[in-house]
């Protein structure tokens, strides 16, 4: 049967041996989820961040999804929602977090957008591997347990003997670090 023609289940199935399957998983939803993200949220920034967040857990917990209990796009989507329910818990206290440190928000950019994308291209989970181990260890650090284990930055800070301000520092500065790796080369913006 030709990929494009998997279904979503499908796709789930096979991702825990063949990282493209998730790929194309990926491109066929990302759109939508960032849309509905950025909708409910009304922050560009945001909205990439939990949309990044959505599909790490549809990818970590993929062996969880039952397709008698209803189409993938539905569990998706009910991620999705229990993701900006979750930012928009500690989107607060992060503001205020980053307002104190005096870290400015990022603003995203369409190409910003595309790069999300094309995050899905990669060839697998080892050069997401490489890219993590390429940035110092305190950065690797506080961004594989934000990002890919999904804790929150009290637990962070707690494990690391660090205020939760200092672990946000690090997981942006490893994020900044980790996007400027995915430009092209030349490709400042």
């Amino acid at each position: 049967m030709p990929a494009e023609d998997r279904t979503d289940a499908d796709l789930l199935r096979m991702a825990a041996t063949d990282p493209e399957a998730f790929g194309r998983f990926y491109r066929r939803h990302v759109r939508w989820v960032l849309a509905l993200c950025a909708r409910r949220c009304g922050d560009a920034e945001l909205a990439a961040d939990v949309t990044a967040e959505t599909f790490a857990t549809v990818l970590a917990q993929r062996d969880r999804f039952d397709p008698d209990r209803g189409s993938a796009g539905n569990w998706l989507f009910q991620i999705a929602l229990n993701k900006l329910a979750d930012a928009h818990r500690r989107g607060a206290a992060e503001r205020r977090a980053r307002d104190r440190l005096g870290i400015p928000p990022i603003a995203l950019t369409e190409e910003d957008v595309e790069r999300i994308d094309e995050l899905a291209s990669l060839a697998g989970a080892g050069d997401a591997a490489a890219l993590l181990a390429a940035l110092p260890d305190d950065q690797r650090r506080a961004v594989e347990a934000r990002v890919v284990h999904e804790r929150g930055y009290d637990e962070i800070a707690a494990e690391l003997a660090l205020s939760p301000a200092a672990v946000r520092q690090r997981v942006s500065r490893g994020l900044t670090a980790l996007r400027a790796r995915l430009r092209p080369e030349g490709g400042e913006r």
